[in-house]
């Protein structure tokens, strides 16, 4: 039987003179694209070009929202109350919402960002506000969470449609959760290595530590690639590839995610 598997990747990060990553580069390689709405990266005109090249590759548009953290690039942690996040996280995809329809296409999925993903990931309140957050706008979006995490409960206690998601290049620690990117073994830099550990997270549901351990997954619907280095499209055309060699079926999560 094919396994059906998306390719995700964050875009749309670059702001007014600055450019980040390698949007155009990378599109033609993945299915799925997590685009800033303008609170860690991206502005309005950032969002609009990046919409509209995402939907003339065939590639399914979504919300990538942060803490209001334009310095800090959404990687610092922030004390924020129920309904001040709640606005800020509806804003930001609701903004993007309305550049997809604009376009003519839907927003397809929400991709948190940064360290409100990674407290999302644990912490159940600040989960259960992003998912209100975005049955609010669309009930129909599908839920991008790490598997097992609060996201993943609260976006099933909210009836939305989840997509369990594995990072390519990134190691996981015994409990399942990434190592932080300032553990040296963060990053999984050999590109092999990244085909063969993410077919057996496909086929067995498992990844492996750095020190070895098998650690179960409940199942990956989506590979997360990152956009923001200078070997970004290599990678993501050597990844794709090599799953498609294995037998996997490579395409947006809103053909298989239901």
């Amino acid at each position: 039987m094919t396994v059906p598997v998306d390719l995700n990747c964050d875009m749309g990060e670059s702001f007014g003179r600055y450019t980040l990553g390698q949007d155009e580069e990378v599109l033609p390689y993945v299915t799925s694209a997590n685009i800033a709405c303008g609170y860690h990266a991206g502005d309005p005109m950032v969002m609009d070009k990046s919409v509209r090249q995402a939907s003339q590759n065939g590639v399914g548009i979504g919300a990538h929202p942060s803490y209001p953290d334009l310095q800090g690039f959404g990687r610092r942690p922030m004390n924020l109350g129920e309904e001040e996040l709640k606005n800020f996280l509806i804003y930001q995809i609701g903004a993007l919402h309305a550049f997809a329809r604009v376009h003519g296409c839907r927003l397809q999925h929400v991709k948190i960002h940064g360290a409100l993903s990674l407290m999302a990931a644990t912490d159940a309140g600040i989960a259960d506000v992003a998912a209100q957050s975005i049955a609010a706008v669309d009930p129909e979006i599908i839920f991008l969470a790490q598997a097992g995490s609060e996201m993943n409960r609260a976006g099933q206690d909210k009836g939305l449609k989840i997509a369990r998601e594995f990072f390519a290049d990134r190691n996981y620690d015994r409990e399942g959760n990434l190592l932080s990117r300032k553990h040296p073994e963060a990053l999984v830099k050999d590109r092999e290595k990244t085909v063969e550990r993410t077919v057996r997270a496909l086929h067995e549901s498992v990844v492996i530590t750095p020190e070895g351990e098998r650690v179960k997954l409940e199942g990956v619907d989506t590979v997360c690639i990152h956009g923001d280095s200078p070997e970004a499209a290599s990678f993501a055309y050597d990844l794709r590839n090599g799953l498609e060699r294995e037998g996997v079926n490579v395409k947006p999560l809103g053909e298989f995610v239901v």
